[in-house]
């Protein structure tokens, strides 16, 4: 697979990108990207199954002048722009697949964007479309990568594989993710992140391994040590909780446990992630006082993601620098904790950021803004916010620290 050049400007170099710079050029873009979010809310597509999204991806970014490779990963679109200085290269990702039926709060008829993968889709086409426009100003080289199946946790490994972070030299990675906090607002996670997950398949056997199945699911079960929300005041409450030093959420187990005939399947997440080995341990310990009961891990513990703490820190003070000092919450625990995020096996690899993206319209119910549910409606003025954010924080990332005074502060001049 050829990775395409992104050609650098040569002359004509006026100074550092600038934050004022950014704002006046997302005013004149954020209509245009509204609309584009729009149609790629109308086509979700499955997993695995991204091939308009990708196609609109790959549209928008040539048009912006980016280098771009398709077909990465399964229908991943890699765009690559070059700065006119010389610099550190620096990736964004962008999630484009929509949530299947089944992971639909109570189940759906149809694949829907109820993640938030447009928006994050958007944001990203945003921001290369005005890096684009700048590129006489940037230093450095910055990777767009638009990633497939999110929602399945393979995409990152099948991008990772087709060698995208290597070819490329990437040395940091950038990620938004919609979130129900007010729009306007980010919340970042310095230290947390997103728990990872892992599933065990217990069988029984003997003529009451259907009652015993049964009580071996409530057994386990009650190895959890926060409950699921039902409802949408158990989704205020983690909200709060994640935001609460040393609260609730700081360390958690969060079981599905099923009984089917005569098997158990268990699903569950925690934190930190070091407790996979005891709750395994725990699993192991229950199921031993069912004869015959036979314990199987069909893989490893999926990995969790994990913020570095200095980089969450850094961003903070670019995000109030930016939109001002209400603008950032900081989450004091993995949260929402009962999802997994593929994002990890990049930060595995090369440090970066997460952050929440607020998405919730003033008034709207928390069901609107978090993921995952029937009537998530995200709030269409977090794109330009998240754009213009995201924008400043790459320029000034690409920056080698000596090419601005001060380090790497953006100046607000234009």
């Amino acid at each position: 697979m050829a990775w395409g050049s992104g050609r650098a400007v040569a002359g004509g170099w006026r100074g550092p990108v600038t934050q004022s710079a950014v704002d006046a050029e997302v005013t004149g873009l954020e209509r245009g990207l509204i609309e584009l979010r729009r149609d790629l809310h109308r086509h979700p597509e499955m997993p695995g199954q991204e091939w308009r999204t990708a196609g609109v991806v790959a549209r928008e970014l040539r048009a912006a002048g980016l280098a771009v490779t398709t077909g990465v990963g399964g229908h991943g679109v890699v765009g690559i722009l070059r700065g006119a200085r010389p610099g550190r290269t620096v990736a964004y990702r962008a999630d484009m697949d929509a949530v299947p039926p089944k992971d639909i709060v109570g189940g759906g008829p149809a694949p829907a964007h109820a993640c938030g993968h447009d928006i994050h889709t958007t944001v990203a086409l945003g921001a290369a479309q005005v890096l684009a426009r700048l590129r006489r100003r940037l230093s450095g080289t910055v990777v767009f990568l638009f990633q497939p199946a999110e929602e399945t946790l393979s995409g990152a490994r099948a991008v990772i594989d087709a060698g995208v972070l290597g070819r490329t030299g990437v040395e940091e990675i950038h990620a938004l993710h919609c979130g129900p906090f007010p729009v306007g607002e980010f919340a970042v996670t310095p230290g947390y992140g997103m728990p990872g997950q892992d599933k065990a398949e217990v069988t029984l056997s003997g003529p009451d391994a259907h009652d015993a199945a049964r009580r071996l699911a409530a057994e386990i079960g009650a190895l959890a040590t926060v409950s699921l929300p039902q409802t949408p005041a158990d989704i205020e409450r983690i909200v709060a909780d994640a935001q609460m030093p040393n609260g609730p959420l700081a360390r958690f187990v969060a079981v599905r446990a099923g009984a089917q005939e005569a098997r158990v399947n268990v699903s569950y997440r925690c934190w930190p992630q070091e407790r996979y080995t005891e709750v395994r341990e725990d699993i192991r310990r229950l199921a031993t006082s069912y004869a015959g009961a036979e314990v199987h891990f069909p893989t490893g513990p999926f990995p969790a993601m994990v913020c570095p703490e200095h980089d969450a820190r850094m961003l903070a003070r670019h995000l109030r620098r930016t939109l001002g000092r209400d603008a950032v919450t900081v989450l004091h625990a993995a949260f929402p904790p009962f999802s997994g995020e593929d994002f990890a096996l990049y930060l595995d690899r090369v440090p970066g950021t997460y952050t929440f993206l607020g998405v919730r319209t003033p008034g709207a119910p928390i069901t609107t803004a978090y993921p995952h549910y029937p009537d998530f409606a995200p709030d269409e003025r977090a794109i330009g916010i998240g754009v213009r954010a995201m924008t400043g924080w790459i320029a000034q990332r690409t920056h080698r620290a000596q090419e601005l005074p001060g380090g790497y502060g953006l100046s607000g001049g234009s």
